[in-house]
């Protein structure tokens, strides 16, 4: 019960304020702190990429050397912060505004389903070539094939997509709510999200009563957790302190209690690693805020590129997958070398890649914005 402590440490620490509205956030008023979202982005794109190097070596328990094994649960557990953030980041931009419905849903809606259709049809070719999919040669088969693609998501990270289309369709009722709550009304609703996270852990889940609480679950509470957090007030200090506690304690527990529970079943375990798990809150809360509080002085070139790539996130992470792929291809992966380097490296290259793929793509004219993103 320590990480419901921890939270509760975060949301009812004094030195969160709640500053209402968002835009009078001294986070907003200053043009320099808003680059921390910025970065942010750009650190959870490069994260994911990492994490996603590194997962089939993670998988490869019983076949891979422990040495090695240890260095893919590390970056996992390193980088499980990835896909809260953009959510987080999701909520702080958007919740603090009220908008036209039609409006807001259009243009949501224009700017991720028509990069998401074209990559989406994409993957299912590359799954016909690389004969992970059959190809039956029939037009109706296949067709009806592609649509169970569609229906179902075609490549393994376009689930965060089917999510966030959920999450926009919420976001003007949520926006409502948070807008117009005081500060304790939201501590209420993050308080009571963390708790039934936390009981719908394994190990927990058979003591929770027969409650109804559907309405306190998933990544709605990210969404919140993030205008939360991006809009407190910190008193002028920054708890930099307290937020490498909760950094060291949920990251060593994620790594440590993977191993542990995979050792012991002799299968691999990624409950601790699950996003919506009361460690990997914690851990992203802490990130979230160690990005608000740090300040990063970049070069005019590099905030340049950040801002780019940064623009560019959702086709890059579209895009990453089929990159992470041939780059394996080619032998570049966790498994060339040492998997302590070899798989920031390889991220690191995907990511390269990814963004001169996607940043030629949205020079194309007209069309550049519906496959870039």
């Amino acid at each position: 019960m320590g990480a419901g402590f921890l939270f509760a440490f975060i949301i009812f620490n004094k030195t969160f304020n709640l500053q209402n509205p968002l835009t009078n956030s001294p986070a907003y008023i200053n043009q320099g702190a808003i680059a921390w979202f910025s970065n942010l982005r750009v650190i959870a794109l490069f994260s994911v990429i990492v994490l996603h190097t590194a997962s089939p070596l993670l998988m490869n328990f019983k076949t891979t050397s422990l040495a090695d094994w240890f260095a893919a649960d590390i970056y996992n557990a390193l980088t499980r912060f990835a896909v809260p953030v953009f959510v987080m980041i999701t909520g702080a931009l958007l919740l603090r505004r009220d908008y036209d419905l039609a409006d807001f849903l259009k243009k949501r809606f224009t700017r991720v389903l028509w990069p998401f259709l074209i990559w989406s049809l994409v993957y299912v070719a590359y799954s016909w070539y690389d004969e992970e999919l059959p190809f039956y040669g029939d037009f109706g088969q296949d067709a009806l094939s592609v649509l169970h693609q569609l229906r179902n998501g075609a490549y393994y990270h376009l689930w965060y997509v089917y999510m966030l289309v959920g999450l926009y369709l919420v976001v003007p009722v949520i926006g409502k709510f948070v807008r117009n709550s005081n500060e304790k009304e939201l501590r209420y609703f993050l308080l009571v999200w963390f708790i039934v996270i936390l009981f719908s852990q394994p190990w927990l889940n058979s003591y929770w009563p027969q409650i109804d609480v559907k309405y306190f679950s998933g990544y709605i509470g990210y969404l919140v957790l993030g205008y939360y957090l991006a809009n407190a007030d910190l008193n002028g200090r920054a708890p930099g302190s307290g937020l490498l506690i909760f950094y060291f304690l949920c990251l060593t527990a994620i790594i440590t209690g993977t191993y542990l529970i995979t050792n012991n079943t002799k299968n691999i375990s990624t409950v601790l690693y699950e996003p919506l798990g009361p460690f990997a809150i914690l851990y992203a809360a802490g990130i979230f805020l160690l990005a608000r509080v740090t300040v990063f002085k970049l070069p005019q070139g590099l905030v340049k590129l950040r801002d780019l790539i940064s623009n560019l996130s959702l086709g890059i992470y579209l895009c990453h997958a089929v990159i992470l792929n041939r780059l394996d291809d080619f032998g570049l992966s966790s498994k060339f070398g040492n998997p302590y380097y070899s798989i920031p490296l390889t991220a690191l290259v995907c990511l390269i890649l990814s963004f001169g793929v996607i940043y030629i793509l949205s020079k194309i004219p007209f069309a550049g914005k519906y496959i870039a993103g």
